[in-house]
């Protein structure tokens, strides 16, 4: 099934309590000047509870990479012996810097292919943005004796074992989800935004999920670029697992709390900010993540992306 999304303005809050909390606002700002406005739905799940959320956490949106950790287990499990290294480079969205290829490189030696096998597109295909994803997908298909031909689509075994994979840690059935074609060629999957923070607060509970969040943890500069805001959660160094989405979606997890963050319009701009404003609702440290300054092209700072304030659960 190929999901269209739709959203409805009546469903864009949440009641907890007696309260209506509304998705959360972020504001760009230029020498005082509002430039920009972003609305973002959050959502966070405890023991398979709504624990808070700003905004509809029904709201339905595909994983896109946010799905990567998942994605990267049942090859996890299958090789005891990969680095931890190849493992972050599985769940990452890179920018084909050389410590970011050599790990996809290794994997595309364990699976025994060259790059040429990658189904991801991009010229070289090795420094597709998701490059190590599709490395993986092929060790699983050697591991499996599945053919690597098509590897990437939905009527390929892999991705038949990938869609229940996802569909495990979300805890939902199989043919519930809608599905469409990634960005590099491969399933995604359509999930509400508390389903998805749901999969995160479970994923070091599932078998070889703890191997990935710590690998990812171990490597935050590996999986994703310089103002990526899962990087930046992750290098608080305070337990989290985070992986971001396109089409501005962010999860994250820590000590059995999932979070899920999506931006109506897409954007990635907003995600900081809001993932840096949710946590303080939620009473924990957001470092440094709520700082994000506008530059000109001369580094001066002009402006700032800014979560208007929301209230402090109690």
């Amino acid at each position: 099934m190929i999901a269209e999304h739709t959203t409805n303005p009546d469903h864009w809050q949440v009641t907890l309590g007696s309260a209506a909390v509304e998705p959360i606002v972020v504001e760009v700002r230029r020498g005082g000047v509002v430039e920009a406005t972003h609305r973002v739905h959050a959502v966070a799940v405890s023991d398979g509870h709504v624990v808070d959320a700003c905004g509809d956490p029904e709201l339905s949106t595909l994983f896109r990479s946010s799905a990567k950790p998942f994605q990267a287990l049942p090859v996890v499990r299958a090789r005891p012996d990969l680095e931890a290294a190849e493992v972050a480079i599985a769940c990452a969205s890179h920018l084909h810097r050389p410590d970011q290829l050599e790990p996809v490189l290794r994997l595309l030696q364990r699976a025994g292919v060259s790059e040429q096998k990658l189904e991801c597109g991009g010229t070289p295909p090795i420094e597709h943005v998701c490059s190590g994803k599709h490395a993986a997908m092929l060790l699983l298909c050697r591991e499996r004796g599945w053919p690597t031909h098509g590897y990437r689509l939905a009527s390929h075994p892999c991705q038949r074992a990938l869609l229940d994979e996802v569909a495990a840690a979300a805890e939902v059935g199989p043919n519930s989800m809608w599905t469409a074609v990634d960005g590099c060629g491969v399933v995604t999957y359509a999930l509400a935004l508390e389903r998805m923070a749901h999969a995160f607060s479970r994923l070091e509970d599932l078998e070889g999920g703890r191997r990935v969040a710590d690998a990812m943890r171990a490597h935050p500069d590996l999986i994703g670029g310089d103002d990526s805001p899962d990087r930046d959660l992750m290098g608080l160094a305070d337990g989290w697992v985070a992986k971001y989405g396109a089409e501005g979606l962010v999860c994250a997890a820590r000590n059995g709390l999932g979070v899920a963050l999506k931006a109506e319009d897409g954007s990635w701009r907003p995600l900081r900010s809001t993932l840096a404003a949710f946590l303080e609702r939620l009473g924990l440290d957001a470092g440094g993540l709520a700082s994000v300054p506008v530059e000109n092209s001369r580094g001066e700072v002009v402006g700032e992306v800014r979560a208007l304030r929301i209230e402090t659960r109690t």
